[in-house]
């Protein structure tokens, strides 16, 4: 990697680590180029448009992250269900691994306080959402799941691991997760279209 590539790669890594940590409203640009020791020049090079541009990156970036990472346990597994218990434990470990802070660069609490930001921000913190649910479906079609079905599953499964998150992060135990973990067989295969 470039110096270039390395300066913009620990901007990056610093700001998703405070944005995703200490909330948008809390983490100052004063701050992300002290604890990224990079140049303040460097900041506004590579993110000309500010805080809004950089959160924007952030945003981006883990969605495509997460995607490969349901892709890999989708790659894994030919049960989606199985899959789908995979990646939730893995998120369980890491939550403990990492002492529940930071592990899991975008979750509800981000989406929520961009959202009242600004409107690109509430878009693609929408786009992450509609992208976890789009790879879910996609693979229960894949499998033989009706498309209607499969969209109505992929909802909820997003939707159980960001509460089931919320409560590990809260309670700082990876339980809740675990638990989730468990009903994905049940949410998968024997839940009924609306």
């Amino acid at each position: 990697m470039s110096e270039k590539q390395n300066t913009r790669h620990a901007i990056l890594e610093t700001a998703a680590r405070l944005f995703f940590t200490n909330g948008y409203h809390a983490t100052g640009l004063s701050q992300i180029i002290k604890e990224s020791a990079c140049p303040k020049g460097s900041l506004y090079y590579y993110f000309p448009d500010g805080k809004e541009e950089l959160a924007l990156e952030c945003i981006n970036c883990t969605r495509d992250l997460v995607i490969e990472k349901w892709n890999r346990k989708f790659s894994a597994y030919d049960e989606p269900a199985e899959a789908v218990q995979a990646f939730v434990i893995d998120m369980a470990e890491d939550a403990e691994k990492y002492d529940y802070q930071g592990y899991m660069p975008f979750s509800f609490w981000m989406a929520v306080e961009t959202s009242s930001i600004s409107e690109k921000l509430r878009a693609a913190g929408q786009e992450v959402f509609a992208a976890w649910q789009a790879v879910i479906s996609e693979r229960l079609v894949a499998y033989g799941m009706a498309e209607a079905k499969a969209k109505e599953i992929g909802v909820v499964v997003v939707s159980l691991l960001e509460g089931a998150l919320i409560l590990t992060l809260t309670n700082r135990d990876k339980q809740p997760l675990l638990t989730a973990a468990k009903c994905i067989p049940y949410v998968i295969n024997k839940c009924p279209s609306f």
